[in-house]
C-alpha cells in the first residue's frame, strides 16, 4: 500500500462541538497586539531533521508511530470541566509551539513544521477547543479505537486530547443525605457538601512521534495535571494565559528560535574530512557487531490489529521486586531484558547458536549541548537514539543453574546498556544513524508513492547521497554476512513517579497508566515502568501479524519468569 502525497489530510474524528461560544479566533488581532514595525509575521517554520523525517514519512497514510498516553484517575468534576481543560490546553499549546503546528511537505527532503502566530489568547482557546474531545468510553475502548480505528492525527493536527467518563452517573462518594432537622445533621450535611464528588476519568493524550518522544509525553502530562489540579480558579487561569501570550507575542519583535530545533542540531559536530571518514567507519563497524538470529514467526494478514495486554503488581510486591533487583546489582529494566531472553529460550525458538538481539530507546537529552532561551525552552522535541542488547539463546541443562544464569544475563544487559549511554562516540553515531534512517525513509517513501501512482521503476544503480563518499570496503576488512534480526523492542521508562509530582495536584488521584503507539504490521514492543508505586509490564503487538499462539506463549513465559526470578 502506498502513501498519498496530499499535504493536508481530513481531520478524524470530527471536531468536537462546544456548548460555549468563544470570542475571537486564531486569525483575529487583539487590540493590544503590537506587530513589528518592519514586518508582520503570520507564521514561523523550519525544516525537519533526518530523525524527524524518519518518523514522519512512514506515518503519512495510517499514522504509524502516532503516540498515545493514557492516564486513569479520580477527580472532582469541576477540575475536569471543558471550560477549565481548554484553558489549560491552550496555555500548554502556547508554551510548546509544536503542539499547535502543522506540517507542509514540499519534497521528500523538504518537510516543514509550520507554526501560525497566535494573535490572541481567545484564538488560542478556540484552537484548543477544536483539538479537545469528550467521550463516555472505557479505557480499553479508547485505546483500541486510537490504535486500530481511523487515524486521529494528521498533517494539520499534531496533537489531540480526549477525556472520558466511562460511567458518568457514578460517583465514588455517596450523595449527601436528606437534611436532618437537628443541628448535628445540618453540620454533617454541610461537611459532606464541602467535599466534591470524585469520579473516574480517563485521559488520552495523542501526539505524533516526529515532534516528540515518550519523555516529552510524560513531562507534558505532569504539567497538564499540575495546572488542572491547582487551586487556581478559571478566571485566574485565563489571566495567566493572557499574560503568557503577551510576554511571548505582545512585543514588537520575535526571533526565529521559537520552534525547538531538530535532534541533530541540538548535538552539533564540526565535521572535518578526516572526522567524517572516521565517524562513518566507526558507525559501520558498530553496526557489524549487531548479530541476532531470533525472530517471531510471522504471518501475512491485510488487517493489522494491535492489542496491549498489561500486568501490574501491588506496591508491596513491587518494593520486594525492586529490592531483589538491587541486591543482584541490576535495575528492573536490565532484569526485563533477561526475562525476555529466557522466555524465548524456553520456547525453543530459533537456533541455539545464534544470539537474541533486542533493541531499546536511549534518552539523548543529557548529551545536548545547545540550550534554548526562555520562554522558548519547550521540551517537546525528539531526543532519542537506539541501542541494542545481545544475549545467548540457550538455558543451562541443570535447573539449579537457571536462576544464576538469569541474573548473570541481567547484569550483561546492564553492562551493554551502560556502555551505549556512555560511549564517547555516541554523538557521532547518532548523526550517522540519523543520516541512514533519513535516507532510507526518503527512498522508501518515494518508492511507495511511485508504486501507488504506477510510475515506479526499479533502480539500476545505488543513488548517490550528499557529502563525502567513503570506500568502507577498502578500509574495513571483509566479514562473513551474519543475520541481524531483532526479536523485539523494549521501551523501559524507569520510575515515572519521579516525573509525576503527585503531591502538586492532590485532588487528582492517578491509578493507571498505559502508553504506546499505532504500529505497523507485525510490530511488537514491550513496556516496563513503575507508576503510582506499582510495577507495570505491557506488550503491544499486532495479533494478526504473528503465527497463531506464539506471542501468547511468549507472554505467558515472560510472566512466569517474573514470578520465578523476581518474586
Amino acid at each position: 500500500m502506498g502513501f498519498s502525497q496530499e499535504i493536508r489530510l481530513p481531520l478524524t474524528p470530527p471536531l468536537s462541538d462546544s456548548d460555549d461560544e468563544l470570542p475571537g479566533d486564531s486569525c483575529s488581532v487583539a487590540p493590544d497586539f503590537k506587530p513589528s514595525i518592519t514586518e508582520v509575521r503570520t507564521h514561523y517554520e523550519r525544516k525537519m531533521g533526518d530523525t524527524e523525517l524518519s518518523y514522519y514519512l512512514p506515518s503519512r497514510q495510517t499514522g504509524v508511530n502516532d503516540m498515545y498516553l493514557h492516564l486513569g484517575f479520580n477527580a472532582p468534576d469541576h477540575l475536569i470541566g471543558r471550560s477549565r481543560v481548554r484553558l489549560v490546553w491552550a496555555m500548554l499549546r502556547l508554551r510548546h509551539p509544536l503542539l499547535g503546528s502543522s506540517v507542509q511537505m514540499n519534497d521528500y527532503d523538504d518537510v516543514r513544521f509550520v507554526y501560525p502566530v497566535p494573535t490572541s489568547s481567545e484564538g488560542l482557546i478556540r484552537e484548543a477547543d477544536h483539538n479537545l474531545e469528550y467521550r463516555a468510553q472505557s479505557k480499553d475502548v479508547l485505546i483500541d479505537s486510537y490504535l486500530n480505528g481511523p487515524r486521529t492525527l494528521s498533517n494539520s493536527r499534531l496533537s489531540y486530547l480526549i477525556l472520558s467518563q466511562p460511567n458518568p452517573e457514578e460517583t465514588l462518594l455517596t450523595p449527601p443525605p436528606t437534611p436532618s432537622p437537628n443541628q448535628e445533621g445540618r453540620l454533617k450535611l454541610l461537611l459532606e457538601e464541602a467535599v466534591p464528588s470524585m469520579r473516574q476519568h480517563e485521559l488520552l493524550i495523542c501526539a505524533v512521534h516526529f515532534m516528540g518522544d515518550g519523555m516529552a509525553l510524560h513531562q507534558f502530562a505532569n504539567e497538564l495535571l499540575g495546572l488542572l489540579g491547582s487551586d487556581k480558579s478559571e478566571d485566574e487561569l485565563k489571566i495567566m494565559l493572557d499574560e503568557e501570550w503577551k510576554s511571548r507575542w505582545g512585543n514588537e519583535s520575535n526571533d526565529a528560535s521559537i520552534l525547538p530545533s531538530a535532534l541533530e542540531d541540538n548535538i552539533p559536530l564540526r565535521w572535518s574530512k578526516l572526522r567524517t571518514v572516521a565517524a562513518a567507519i566507526d558507525f559501520e563497524m558498530s553496526q557489524q557487531k549487531l548479530i541476532g538470529g531470533q525472530s517471531f514467526p510471522r504471518r501475512k494478514d491485510p488487517e493489522r490489529h494491535t492489542i496491549v495486554p498489561t500486568l501490574s503488581f501491588p506496591e508491596d510486591r513491587t518494593k520486594a521486586i525492586l529490592k531483589k533487583c538491587k541486591a543482584n546489582g541490576v535495575s528492573i529494566s536490565a532484569a526485563l531484558f533477561a526475562i525476555c531472553n529466557l522466555a524465548w529460550a524456553r520456547m525453543g525458538g530459533g537456533s541455539k547458536e545464534l544470539p537474541v538481539l533486542m533493541y531499546s530507546a536511549l534518552n539523548l537529552r543529557p548529551s545536548f549541548t545547545i540550550k534554548r532561551p526562555s520562554p522558548w525552552d519547550s521540551y517537546w522535541f525528539l531526543a532519542i537514539g537506539y541501542f541494542n542488547v545481545i544475549l545467548p539463546n540457550f538455558i543451562p541443562s541443570d535447573e539449579r543453574a537457571v536462576e544464576a544464569t538469569f541474573w548473570h544475563r541481567a547484569r550483561q544487559a546492564k553492562e551493554q546498556s551502560g556502555k551505549a549511554a556512555k560511549n564517547p562516540l555516541l554523538v557521532s553515531r547518532t548523526h550517522e544513524m540519523a543520516k541512514e534512517r533519513g535516507e532510507r525513509a526518503r527512498r522508501w517513501a518515494k518508492e511507495d508513492d511511485e508504486r501507488e501512482n504506477g510510475t515506479w521503476v526499479p533502480p539500476t544503480a545505488v543513488s548517490s547521497v550528499d557529502g563525502p563518499q567513503v570506500r568502507k570496503d577498502v578500509i574495513i576488512p571483509a566479514r562473513k554476512a551474519v543475520p541481524s534480526a531483532a526479536l523485539l523492542g523494549l521501551s523501559l521508562l524507569g520510575n515515572l513517579d519521579g516525573i509525576y509530582k503527585h503531591a502538586a495536584f492532590p485532588s487528582i488521584k492517578m491509578h493507571t497508566l498505559t502508553t504506546g503507539s499505532r504500529q505497523r504490521h507485525g510490530a511488537m514492543l514491550l513496556f516496563g515502568y513503575t507508576f503510582a508505586g506499582k510495577l507495570w509490564v505491557s506488550l503491544g503487538y499486532d495479533e494478526n501479524g504473528f503465527k497463531e499462539g506464539v506471542v501468547d506463549r511468549f507472554w505467558s513465559e515472560a510472566i512466569s519468569g517474573i514470578e520465578e526470578f523476581l518474586g
